[in-house]
């Protein structure tokens, strides 16, 4: 199935700059056994997005400062900041890479680069678009959200913690983002 430009309402192409204050880089991971998700977020990333008349030819590329991790506990911050998970001072970006769009039922799919901890596999994202649309300053926005899954012993995040005989975070981690983008202009 192609996506044809003409079917999405609004549509403009460009370059668009992602807007950190209106979007979210998260993830959640099994903890304990199991029994429940831990969740975080990114605080502090950019990126942009760029639109095409071919949607195949459409992009994504983000940076994501991997100090920025905020998951409502600060000594498990600074733990997931060490060598055990991310190592920030040796690899300070995750990084995500998209060239094209591809649709798969009633959603879209980008298939892009995940870098992180110097480590690059092909990771499919899939979104949902929300749309294009003005906002309260003259400009033109875009939105869409979208998850990915990964295996976080494919990008050596080793830590195999046991405690009590309970494994204590889980190898499978979904990421998930919700981005606003402005259009570039001039």
């Amino acid at each position: 199935m192609t996506i044809a430009t003409t079917a999405i309402p609004g549509f403009v192409a460009g370059t668009w700059d992602i807007d950190p204050t209106h979007s979210e880089v998260g993830f959640s991971v099994r903890h304990m056994g199991g029994i429940s998700k831990v969740k975080g977020r990114f605080t502090a990333f950019s990126g942009t997005v760029t639109t095409t008349e071919d949607p195949a030819a459409a992009g994504v590329e983000v940076s994501v400062e991997l100090d920025s991790i905020h998951t409502g506990n600060a000594d498990r911050d600074g733990h997931l900041k060490t060598a055990d998970f991310f190592e920030v001072e040796k690899y300070p970006t995750m990084t995500y890479k998209a060239t094209g769009v591809r649709a798969d039922g009633d959603k879209y799919v980008l298939d892009g680069e995940l870098t992180l901890k110097d480590v690059t596999k092909t990771v499919p994202l899939t979104f949902e678009f929300n749309g294009f649309g003005g906002d309260a300053y003259g400009g033109t926005r875009i939105g869409a959200e979208g998850k990915a899954q990964i295996n976080r012993k494919d990008f050596n995040v080793n830590f195999s913690g046991v405690q009590n005989n309970v494994v204590l975070v889980g190898d499978k981690v979904e990421i998930t983002i919700d981005v606003e983008a402005v259009l570039r202009t001039g």
